[in-house]
């Protein structure tokens, strides 16, 4: 048995506005947005996370998700400047003695995402 991959799924209690999110401030592209049965998929070069309005079944009150969703980049200084004023912002750019350089933002549901790089690939 191998596993492929991991696909994040999102709730949100505004589907088109999460998706307009992805795309028109992150860049993602949207592979599918069904508004019928209340979800979507988007994607940008290796990174792909679905969004869904929770179903009936789920105890759903608002967005919460106790960790962050990583994201890795090769240019993480121009992605920056290209969000930091169009975004709620965590933590601005910083190198970490760990050994990364990153910064973090919130979606519009208040999901944490934190973009980084390795610093020697600066």
């Amino acid at each position: 048995m191998k596993f492929e991959k991991i696909t994040p799924m999102i709730y949100t209690t505004d589907l088109q506005k999460t998706v307009d999110f992805y795309t028109q401030i992150l860049g993602f592209q949207c592979l599918a947005n069904d508004t019928e049965y209340g979800w979507a998929k988007v994607h940008i070069d290796n990174v792909e996370m679905m969004i869904s309005i929770p179903n009936e079944h789920l105890l759903f009150d608002k967005p919460t998700f106790t960790g962050s969703f990583y994201i890795t980049t090769n240019s993480v200084d121009e992605l920056w400047i290209q969000l930091k004023d169009k975004v709620s912002v965590s933590y601005a750019i910083e190198s970490f003695d760990y050994g990364m350089r990153e910064f973090a933002i919130f979606d519009n549901n208040g999901y944490l995402l934190q973009f980084g790089q390795e610093i020697n690939s600066v």
